[in-house]
């Protein structure tokens, strides 16, 4: 097996750009995650590996092993480079070179004959993407869409926000006009969350197929959002302010969605 001591390895160079650039990401198709519980939840989903590194001084080559079949190529590396690789502080001293999957909207399969769905537009900080997924795996929707994405779904920041749950949804990526088309050509109905023009969201029916579309916070969602769907809808603010955070707002309406269709409302 082989080790690496030095941060000044080529290797562990590369692998510092993996982590830090989009760019290279794309190039390679390969990204890095960190922590038995996020790599645990790759595995589950059918993620496959390239390469793992594990720091002996917190995880044994047996604890990897258990993870992984003996067929992983597996590095050993010094505390130093752990410490130089490692994104978070508690990682429990294993990081995966992983390959990526392609969010396609043509790979999405639905399991549910009424498929409920979210779709975030244009969000730009990784810690929204993340709980957003985090979100929709906690209310156990059938897909995520991100619409006009500003960052690419294995960023560092968006793993770890979503606490491996980038892993464990079903992602299709496209423009909003991809998006759009997508859910009318499957006759899904589209719930835009904005104040303009709209109902109370709680004054809605999601018991059909439903795809509920959140925007950032600042700029809210485009026109074509807010002109495509078939009801617009808000969350009633009952204090000083007139917005909240958009993962919250997501798992507001999700979870009504989730309540009508659990009694059949």
């Amino acid at each position: 097996m082989k080790e690496i001591t030095s941060i000044q390895n080529s290797y562990i160079k590369e692998l510092l750009k993996l982590q830090e650039k989009s760019r290279e990401r794309k190039k390679t198709g390969l990204f890095i995650i960190e922590g038995k519980r996020e790599i645990s939840l790759a595995i589950a989903t059918n993620y496959n590996f390239d390469t793992v590194l594990f720091f002996e001084g917190l995880i044994s080559e047996q604890e990897v092993l258990h993870l992984f079949n003996s067929n992983v190529n597996r590095i050993l590396i010094s505390k130093e480079v752990y410490q130089k690789l490692a994104y978070r502080d508690s990682t429990e001293g294993i990081i995966a070179v992983t390959k990526a999957k392609n969010f396609t909207l043509e790979g999405i399969q639905f399991k549910n004959e009424n498929p409920l769905i979210l779709v975030a537009e244009g969000v730009e900080k990784p810690g929204n993407i993340g709980a957003l997924l985090r979100t929709a795996d906690a209310a156990n929707i059938d897909a995520v869409f991100i619409a006009n994405p500003k960052s690419d779904l294995y960023n560092s920041n968006i793993i770890r926000a979503s606490v491996g749950c980038v892993f464990t949804n079903q992602i299709g990526v496209g423009t909003s006009e991809e998006i759009i088309e997508f859910l009318e050509e499957n006759n899904i109905k589209i719930y835009a969350t904005t104040l303009q023009n709209s109902n109370e969201y709680h004054k809605e029916k999601y018991t059909e197929a439903s795809a509920i579309v959140v925007g950032t916070e600042a700029t809210g969602l485009s026109a074509i959002f807010r002109e495509k769907a078939t009801q617009n809808i808000n969350i009633p603010m009952q204090g000083k302010i007139d917005s909240m955070n958009v993962s919250v707002a997501a798992a507001i309406v999700l979870f009504e969605a989730k309540r009508q269709r659990e009694f059949k409302i």
